[in-house]
């Protein structure tokens, strides 16, 4: 798992994390040891330390559940304690569930006030000074970019307004005038500098970011660099992990066929099943409360059938039919079908409510269930859309190599879009999936997917 921790998100995001873990657990054994005394605290330590970590746990995972771990922009101070102040409120009325079933775990109330004030001080100092490092770009790995294209610009854009990249340019170089400018960064020309700049800064990557290196890269040049022990690196792979997408229309058909990943060994595919069969049993039987609600609501509010049945594209280009509760009236393609709209008039009230909290999405663990569909994996399209996607986006038909999911890679990380070009976005990250995608990852995607809904972020 560390490992797969790594490859998804930045190590520095990891550290924050657990640093953050270190301090609540710290303070609330600060406060243990101070209010009991060092007598008591080493006598009961196993029993504190139990205490401590479930507060820790219940803690983070709100301020998880809250965004205070994307740490791609540096909010406010006022948005941070708000959120915080938040985070911590379910906090404590989660434990405060988990004390009446548990009732060994609780802490005294003098104990966990104080603990409380400690881990708040704690938080806002701890994250004021890991603001303030990200802001300064200190301890990041510098770059030398190679490119003055597009593919280059993307990569630039990425590292220049993201606070947790990792990384910084140090100097950047190509051929001709640049398309873009980087303020107070040199632009290197001379090739045979390379190696002189790498060490001046302290530069361990080279970044090949060109759009067409045919004729273009100075091969000479970036050997005498590798052979110094620089890391080159291709700007579409590093670009992947950066951002956790694939650069579609800069992706050419060999680097897909030499590249890492696309690996789907059977004991994946075994344990991906049963985690599906698993999840969508206890989630169809867990949510019969609220489908059984949903359904007279519907039937209540307007004529047609509860469920609602349409073909989809699935596994091997196979159709099968997809279920939803409908959430729309019975005659809402009466015209044909089309893309779905913002604040589209065919929904009902309670379809709006629905989709928004993803309700609607409930029987399609029925789907996965039978094997139509995985619980994770890029989401089904219609065949009359795929059909003009494949013709238009290139590598479209990749995504029908592996299951359709209810949730994905894409659902989590891109705004809910029903476009040609949302399309083409959200292909990018589909691709990424498929050419990374184990069990592990799964299971990131479903807890992000719970964050998703709990915000209602990316549903229409």
């Amino acid at each position: 798992m560390p490992y797969i921790l790594k490859k998804y998100y930045p190590l520095r995001n990891i550290v924050f994390f657990v640093g953050e873990g270190a301090l609540i657990f710290l303070s609330i054994s600060f406060v243990y040891l101070f209010y009991w005394g060092p007598d008591i605290f080493f006598t009961g330590i196993k029993l504190f330390t139990l205490r401590a970590l479930l507060v820790t746990l219940i803690f983070q995972l709100c301020l998880y559940y809250f965004d205070l771990y994307d740490l791609r922009e540096i909010p406010s101070f006022t948005d941070t304690a708000t959120r915080i102040t938040q985070a911590f409120g379910i906090g404590c009325i989660a434990l405060a569930g988990l004390y009446y079933l548990f009732p060994i775990t609780i802490i005294p109330t003098g104990v966990f006030w104080y603990s409380y004030f400690a881990i708040c001080i704690a938080v806002a100092c701890g994250r004021a000074l890991y603001s303030y490092l990200l802001g300064r770009r200190m301890f990041t790995r510098p770059i030398l970019l190679m490119g003055t294209g597009d593919l280059a610009a993307d990569i630039a854009a990425e590292i220049e307004n993201r606070n947790d990249s990792g990384y910084k340019i140090a100097a950047y170089s190509g051929r001709g005038k640049p398309g873009f400018i980087l303020k107070d960064i040199p632009f290197i020309q001379d090739a045979g500098q390379y190696l002189k700049i790498c060490k001046e800064n302290k530069i361990e990557k080279i970044v090949v970011a060109l759009d067409d290196r045919r004729g273009a890269m100075p091969v000479r040049e970036l050997l005498i660099c590798k052979l110094n022990g620089i890391h080159i690196d291709m700007g579409i792979s590093f670009y992947e992990g950066l951002t956790g997408k694939l650069l579609v229309e800069k992706v050419n058909p060999s680097w897909l066929i030499f590249s890492q990943g696309f690996n789907k060994s059977r004991k994946t595919n075994s344990a991906k099943r049963a985690m599906d069969v698993v999840l969508s049993s206890c989630g169809l039987l867990a949510s019969l409360p609220i489908s059984i609600f949903s359904a007279l609501v519907i039937k209540l509010e307007s004529p047609g059938p509860v469920l609602y049945a349409q073909k989809r594209v699935g596994l091997k280009e196979k159709y099968f039919n997809i279920l939803k509760f409908r959430s729309m009236q019975a005659d809402a393609e009466k015209e044909g079908p089309v893309w779905a709209l913002q604040n589209d008039t065919r929904v009902t009230r309670f379809g709006s409510f629905i989709r928004k909290v993803r309700i609607d999405e409930i029987p399609q663990m029925w789907n996965v269930l039978r094997g139509d569909m995985s619980f994770v994996g890029p989401r089904p399209e219609r065949p009359v859309f795929v059909k003009e996607l494949e013709k238009k986006i290139p590598y479209y038909a990749l995504r029908n190599n592996v299951k359709p999911g209810i949730t994905g890679w894409a659902q989590v990380f891109y705004p809910y879009g029903a476009s040609e070009e949302d399309a083409l976005r959200k292909l990018e990250y589909d691709l990424y999936y498929i050419k990374n995608m184990s069990l592990a990852m799964d299971i990131l995607i479903i807890f992000q997917t719970i964050k998703t809904v709990l915000f209602r972020k990316g549903a229409r």
